[in-house]
Formats: C-alpha cells, structure tokens, sequence
C-alpha cells in the first residue's frame, strides 16, 4: 500500500510542477525563456519579446513557487503522511517521489509539451527549436537522475540528525 502512496504522491508532485507551468506561460511562453537554452534568450531579447533582467525575474519568481512548495510537498509526504523515521525510509520515498516528477517533466512537458506542441512556441523563434538540447537538456538530466536522490540523501540525512 506504502509503494502506491509513494506513486500518487509523486503524480502530486508532477501536478504541480504542471500547474506551476500552466500559470508561468500564462500571458506567454517568453515568460519562462529561462528554462531554453540561452541562444533563446538572446533571440526574444533582440525581437524585443523581453529583457533579461524580466528573464531573471520570471526565472526566480518561478523557482521562489515551485522548489519551497516542491520540498514541502515531499517532506510533508514522506515524514508527515507516510511516517518515515529512518534515513532510508525517507531518502528511497524522496528519491522515488522526485523521479517521478523528474520524468515528468523531462518527458512530457519538455520532450513532448515543449517539444512537440505549439503552446510553448516563441514568436521568431521556430528556427532554434526544439528549444531545450544540448547544454540545458544535460542539465535537466542529470538533476533528474543525480541531482535529486543526492537532494533527498541531504534532507534524510538533515531530518534523521534533526529528530534523534
């Protein structure tokens, strides 16, 4: 029943990383151009789409949302509902609970909502699509795959230091 939880939780997790994009594209996808590759930027900066200090500041405001309510939602999950004691029980439910969103979003929102649908094109852009590769996509990757268990390793390892 636990391993069940631990997916719902992580479908959770991969909603509101979906809404948390839904609101940022909102009055346009050139609101979250920080999340392509850079020559994107710089292209919406010389059409005049935006500024990047408005980059900077969408690019913030955006993670200022979603990582605290990311975190708390995974903490509240594996120690608030779940019950996780041990610095295993709660890195494996963070780890599973985060790859879950990770492959989210690498798979759907940015392989195929990015990469495969109108909603997130940028006027005067069509030429340097698909808008997340090389650099950026190596990224995102490897703070799916690596970057979140060793989060999870951190905040089990703080949590278990915490409550003994």
């Amino acid at each position: 029943m636990l391993i069940l939880m631990i997916i719902f939780e992580g479908i959770v997790l991969s909603f509101i990383v979906l809404i948390a994009c839904v609101v940022g594209i909102a009055n346009g996808p050139v609101a979250l151009v920080s999340l392509y590759e850079r020559e994107v930027w710089d292209r919406c900066i010389e059409n005049g789409l935006i500024t990047e200090t408005e980059i900077k500041k969408n690019a913030n405001r955006f993670k200022l949302f979603s990582i605290p309510l990311m975190l708390f939602v995974v903490l509240f999950s594996v120690y608030g509902i779940n019950g996780a004691r041990s610095f295993w029980e709660g890195f494996i439910q963070m780890t599973v609970i985060l790859l879950i969103e990770g492959l989210f979003d690498r798979l759907f929102i940015d392989w195929y909502w990015v990469g495969k649908t109108k909603a997130w094109n940028i006027e005067g852009t069509d030429d340097l699509r698909p808008y997340i590769y090389g650099k950026t996509l190596i990224i995102k990757w490897g703070t799916t795959l690596v970057g979140y268990p060793v989060i999870a390793a951190i905040i089990a390892g703080v949590v278990t230091l915490i409550t003994k």
